[in-house]
């Protein structure tokens, strides 16, 4: 990629040399022409994971990371950090409800009862803070059940739908509903790439 750029500008340095004859506008054209050149020599053709590339671990930077979720929890004005959990779980609630909403609402039901428990006055700021934090931590599991089924996004909305039927989990097993939910997956993505 260095030897194209360096290529590009010995090309735009040579005609320079030789426009000076030339009137003002052909030397725009001429700056134009060659940045257009460089431009496409260097447009990036895919993305480039830095970490990967480093060989470095990623780092756990969501909002739901145990850090900063300890860090919450630590927050010497409760009502804050209870206000910050409420508006955290909420809004990623809200996106796994667009793709995954068997989950989605289980986990709504979930924020919005011990909502309800804190605003009749059942627990005190500390213990709806723990709640909060148990329902982060159960975000966490079912994102990291996902990645340990090895489904993705699409696959694992269905086999949570499959999931909801416990005979269906007892007699099929998790082998077969995850199965099942990929060739689902895979049928919806066929049949909206035919429309």
């Amino acid at each position: 990629m260095t030897n194209e750029i360096a290529f590009f500008q010995a090309v735009r340095a040579r005609l320079l040399k030789f426009e000076g004859e030339g009137d003002n506008s052909d030397k725009k054209n001429y700056e134009s022409a060659i940045r257009q050149i460089v431009n496409q020599a260097v447009e990036s053709t895919k993305v480039v994971d830095i970490f990967d590339a480093a060989g470095i671990k990623k780092p756990d930077i969501s909002l739901l990371s145990e850090k900063f979720l300890q860090d919450v929890k630590k927050m010497e004005h409760k009502n804050l950090a209870l206000e910050l959990l409420k508006k955290i779980l909420n809004d990623e609630i809200k996106v796994r409800l667009k793709f995954n909403i068997t989950e989605g609402k289980n986990l709504l039901e979930m924020l919005e009862a011990s909502i309800k428990k804190y605003q009749n006055n059942l627990l005190t700021t500390a213990e709806i803070i723990e709640e909060l934090l148990e329902i982060a931590g159960k975000i966490r599991t079912i994102d990291g059940l996902a990645e340990k089924l090895k489904l993705t996004k699409d696959e694992f909305a269905f086999y949570t739908a499959l999931e909801i039927n416990d005979s269906a989990v007892k007699i099929l097993g998790d082998e077969t509903l995850k199965n099942i939910a990929c060739e689902i997956a895979d049928k919806v993505r066929r049949n909206a790439t035919i429309d």
